[in-house]
């Protein structure tokens, strides 16, 4: 019989062969991906040593994660394995971004314990467009930034920019999502845009004197050692870093632009911003700030 040579194999010979089940094999075979080379007798299938290699190639194509009819195209030479490897390799770069997405999206889930609604909105903000975000941005800007009369803020605004990369890491998606959400929110929208108020220079006059707080991390340095050094802040050592820090300003000032901040919640936008960027920012300085506000109160009283 065809089916007892040592050079035609049956199915079942194939799969014994393959190590594939014969099920497997059968419908490759009715997909046109692996055909006999001939018929028995009795109309099963015969396959030969070519066949053994063809099942090898479509294994190795499979595992890799292309379709069965992209397989049958590579065989047919109607394509080449690479034109198919590079449309595939696109297509699964896109899945991998939509994974991380998802991924992120549920650790936050679970980190924050939303309900169905609160996830529905989180997952929808980590799926917007670039445009979109980007117009989330921009309207951001003009409302917290927008009529300040100050030429280097609005330089700085112009060019002022949060978007996630096209490869965002679940970190940075998570970020996207607690920023997206923190720069639609109308009363951190007025906090932040009474800090930036207090801290932009009135025309023909010079920089706020709380304004270097948030612009001179060496003051956020300052008071940490200070803190590492046990100083407590209603003390008089305390009051000789501020005379260091601040000189003869309005201190009464200073506090206000302090405290609008640190309502603002500043410093945690901040790091967001960083966040989303992938950036490495400094260390959170809202103890320090805080140190730093409770200094300054302290000194206002004696």
């Amino acid at each position: 019989m065809d089916d007892e040579r040592p050079d035609v194999l049956t199915i079942g010979r194939l799969a014994h062969r393959t190590g594939l089940p014969v099920r497997t094999l059968r419908f490759w075979s009715d997909e046109g991906a692996v055909p006999p080379v001939a018929r028995s007798a009795g109309g099963y299938r015969l396959y030969d040593a070519e066949s053994v290699a063809r099942v090898e190639l479509v294994r190795t194509l499979r595992e890799l994660g292309l379709g069965l009819d992209d397989v049958c195209r590579v065989l047919s030479g109607r394509t080449t394995v690479a034109e198919v490897a590079d449309a595939h390799v696109a297509a699964l770069d896109a899945q991998i971004r939509s994974l991380k997405v998802s991924r992120a999206v549920l650790s936050t889930v679970a980190k924050r314990g939303s309900t169905v609604e609160e996830t529905a909105l989180m997952n929808r903000l980590a799926r917007l467009s670039a445009a979109e975000r980007k117009q989330i941005i921009d309207e951001f800007k003009e409302e917290v930034f927008g009529g300040l009369d100050d030429p280097r803020l609005r330089d700085r605004m112009r060019t002022f920019s949060i978007d996630l990369p096209d490869d965002p890491t679940p970190e940075q998606v998570d970020a996207w999502i607690e920023l997206a959400e923190l720069v639609r929110d109308p009363g951190f929208l007025a906090r932040l845009r009474t800090w930036m108020e207090l801290n932009t220079p009135v025309p023909g006059q010079g920089r706020p004197p709380g304004a270097s707080i948030w612009w001179a991390r060496q003051i956020v340095e300052t008071v940490a050692e200070v803190r590492k050094g046990g100083v407590a802040p209603e003390g008089p050592a305390a009051a000789e870093v501020l005379s260091e820090l601040f000189g003869d300003a309005d201190r009464t000032a200073v506090l206000r632009s302090l405290e609008a901040g640190i309502e603002a919640g500043a410093e945690h936008y901040r790091r967001l911003v960083a966040r989303v960027r992938g950036q490495d920012s400094s260390p959170d300085a809202t103890e320090e700030l805080e140190w730093l506000a409770r200094a300054l109160r302290a000194s206002d009283q004696t």
